[in-house]
């Protein structure tokens, strides 16, 4: 006999998230040795993690029938010291998608509703669903965000708007002053969660100062993570700025020990890596010119972009996806995102960049390209 879970409609609805395909998992069905196989689908740092994180990790002594630090100090002070704010601004968790999980939890509720654009990150609609509120999406024309449509959408019920600068599928940015000026017309009363898990690949003049939006308006909660630039995805720290009166809110919506001892340690660590970081922007930056000049010498049409990845147009996303599995590379699929004619390819190394290249070559010789 079978049985059927009585949950809620919202919750009977939500999708599970789907990740990039492991590596194993890969190699596993192919036979093939993992270092073989080119992860191009999780946006993760091709040059791995900081050498001084891992550092850090290795001389970490830990007990662990100890709970690791609930306030997570160490980490909280490099962050304050960093940043140059008070540690009470900043609040950590596992990954900056329990960010946008607490402040989803703060501010929705069945009755509410979110706003954000067309393309937002799978973590927060999921977010918003959990919750029963309303998510309200606005158009987003060339897959940028539009900022008069968001404030559009807002309605009295209204209460958290969504934006992701620069975006994830998209890999699209916005303008510091353009961000400035909306954040300007917000009613105070809503939400506005920027998040900027990608912000370390822009130039200076391009991500603006969001620490002085924080300053100036106390609705800003600024997301980041530790997991992309500087490549410690499999340690999940992430971390939010944001007023006391808002910190404080979070604080209280926080998984408790939600930070291991070892991940607080590395991402101190990481803190401290400027070489490191620089040369992780400068490879990202090299290999996205990379993979652009191939795709448009396959004659591809690709969304430009700001961030660690690609959106490029294929024809049959999935289809494609399972073909580039067999010469060892994994890719994005995004018809979850609606664009099931588009696979999002993160950026590798100048060889991992060239195999997908060269495989892309031949499956439009074999016709398979859109």
């Amino acid at each position: 006999m079978s049985y059927t879970p009585n949950v809620p409609a919202h919750i009977a609805a939500l999708k599970a998230y789907v990740p990039g395909l492991p590596i194993e998992d890969l190699a596993r069905r192919l036979d093939m040795p993992p270092a073989r196989i080119a992860k191009l689908a999780s946006n993760e740092n091709p040059l791995g993690p900081s050498p001084k994180a891992m550092r850090a990790l290795a001389e970490s002594a830990i007990d662990v029938s100890l709970y690791p630090d609930n306030d997570c100090t160490l980490l909280v002070e490099a962050l304050g010291q960093a940043l140059g704010v008070p540690r009470d601004w900043i609040v950590v968790g596992a990954g900056s998608e329990s960010i946008l999980a607490m402040a989803a939890s703060a501010w929705l509720s069945q009755g509410r509703s979110a706003v954000y654009s067309a393309y937002s990150f799978q973590a927060f609609v999921n977010a918003v669903q959990r919750l029963g509120a309303e998510p309200v999406v606005a158009a987003s024309p060339d897959f940028v965000v539009d900022l008069d449509a968001l404030l559009a959408a807002v309605t009295p019920a209204t209460s958290v708007v969504y934006i992701a600068n620069p975006g994830n599928p998209t890999g699209t940015r916005l303008p510091p002053a353009d961000i400035a000026a909306f954040l300007a017309r917000v009613p105070p009363s809503i939400a506005v969660v920027l998040d900027e898990a990608y912000r370390e690949y822009l130039r200076p003049e391009e991500a603006g100062d969001s620490l002085a939006w924080v300053r100036a308006y106390p609705n800003l909660i600024v997301t980041r993570t530790f997991s992309k630039a500087y490549g410690l995805a499999g340690l999940r720290v992430g971390y939010a700025i944001a007023q006391p009166a808002v910190s404080a809110v979070l604080h209280r919506l926080r998984a408790p020990f939600s930070v291991t001892h070892p991940a607080q340690a590395a991402a101190v660590a990481a803190l401290q890596d400027g070489d490191f970081l620089a040369e992780t922007v400068r490879v990202n930056a090299a290999g996205r010119e990379q993979l652009c000049q191939g795709f448009d010498s396959l004659g591809l049409g690709y969304v430009p972009s700001s961030a660690n990845f690609v959106l490029v147009r294929v024809g049959d996303g999935a289809g494609l996806a399972r073909r580039l599995e067999a010469h060892g590379l994994i890719v994005r699929p995004v018809a979850g995102y609606g664009l099931p004619a588009w696979l999002r390819v993160s950026i590798g190394t100048p060889d991992n960049n060239a195999r997908l290249l060269r495989a892309l070559e031949q499956e439009r010789a074999a016709g398979a390209l859109q």
